[in-house]
């Protein structure tokens, strides 16, 4: 982009220059090959360790312990250090590292410019605790003063994992913090690019859809699509259509979880399924305006209706139009349990909060080797 920006430039100050032939196809290489050595040298010179941001916890509990553990379990370590742990309380977590807790002798914003801390993640067990005194704001906000980052574990699993801990979840803290917000521009705009991009997989996937369609039949008669009641946006019910990929007695007794290597499933339904192919007609469901191409996946009310009541805040995910494709489906794998709709909840209140055209586009680009390599089908 910034090439054919100053190119642009270039010819408008000067129309009488010229590329000659080939050349682009030359720079490009060269271009590329001057990237990896570019790269290689770097790595070669540059301590990589000196490059991850060093923090300190706040803490030596039970969340601190969450903190410590996101960071091994999502590869953060690359990024980031955790140089040590500051306890309020004598008893340290047994899932924490001893050597990791330390003590501050002077100051804390002395300690954190001699030793180059660049955040503290406050990560107390108990809120009325950090009311209690074992929060020294004064301390605190002098470090926030001299340039260094102060914010608790649950924005700090926001900003670098993407998903928002239940755990640490508070209502107050949905209201007050930044996000939730609503947009009229942005909603039209969502709504543009969900009719524009709804439109193309018309134009494209057509012939799939007719081929679908008739291999079902083959298979196992008709009705070829299938008809189910989903939760929309603010709770409201919707019918949503997929080519069905199921026996046609699926469900005599009742709505079931999904699981692996359901035996409900067609021979034809594995392959539509593995594929993608079952859910084109859903593109029908984003025009009329029930889905948005990218956002939670609508789920059925029958579980909706347990959920709500064994998952904490689990009703705000409806705050937002359900999608094809969301957050979630790339972060988590395919779930079929309670315990898999709180796990894939934290990413979905990620969603909610933070969605943006940015953000959908992101999804849209990641889903494609969700599509190809068949991850999360069942």
């Amino acid at each position: 982009l910034l090439g054919c920006g100053s190119l642009t430039v270039l010819y408008y100050l000067f129309p009488q220059l010229q590329l000659g032939r080939g050349l682009l196809t030359i720079s490009a290489v060269s271009a590329l090959a001057l990237c990896v050595l570019v790269r290689a040298l770097f790595f070669l010179v540059v301590d990589s360790n000196k490059l991850r941001r060093r923090i300190l916890v706040w803490g030596n509990g039970t969340k601190a312990a969450e903190v410590v553990k996101n960071i091994q379990d999502s590869g953060l370590q690359k990024y980031l250090q955790v140089v040590g742990l500051v306890g309020p309380s004598p008893n340290l977590h047994p899932e924490l590292p001893a050597e990791l807790l330390m003590e501050i002798p002077g100051g804390l914003a002395q300690y954190c410019k001699q030793h180059k801390i660049d955040e503290i993640i406050v990560a107390l067990d108990e809120r009325r605790r950090e009311l209690g005194g074992n929060l020294p704001l004064d301390e605190l906000m002098d470090c926030k003063l001299s340039g260094i980052e102060v914010m608790n574990s649950l924005e700090f699993c926001e900003r670098e994992i993407g998903r928002i801990e239940l755990k640490s979840l508070d209502p107050s803290w949905m209201l007050f913090s930044d996000g939730f917000r609503y947009s009229g521009l942005r909603d039209a705009t969502k709504r543009v690019f969900d009719i524009l991009i709804s439109l193309v997989l018309i134009a494209v996937a057509w012939p799939f859809s007719l081929l679908t369609a008739l291999a079902v039949f083959l298979d196992d008669g008709t009705p070829v699509l299938y008809r189910q009641t989903r939760v929309g946006l603010n709770g409201k019910c919707f019918d949503l259509y997929k080519f069905r990929s199921m026996r046609k007695d699926a469900e005599k007794n009742g709505a079931v979880w999904a699981q692996k290597n359901d035996n409900r499933v067609t021979r034809v339904g594995a392959f539509i399924r593995n594929t993608r192919l079952d859910e084109l007609p859903q593109i029908y469901n984003v025009l009329r305006g029930d889905m948005s191409f990218v956002g939670p996946r609508p789920e059925r009310p029958e579980f909706v209706k347990d959920l709500e009541k064994q998952v904490p805040f689990y009703s705000e995910r409806h705050r937002v139009k359900p999608g094809l494709m969301g957050w979630a489906q790339l972060k988590y794998p395919y779930g079929a349990s309670v315990e898999d709709a709180s796990q894939k909840l934290r990413y979905d209140l990620y969603y909610t909060k933070n969605h943006s055209l940015l953000l959908d586009i992101l999804i849209v680009i990641q889903t494609v080797e969700v599509v190809l390599l068949g991850k999360g089908v069942r």
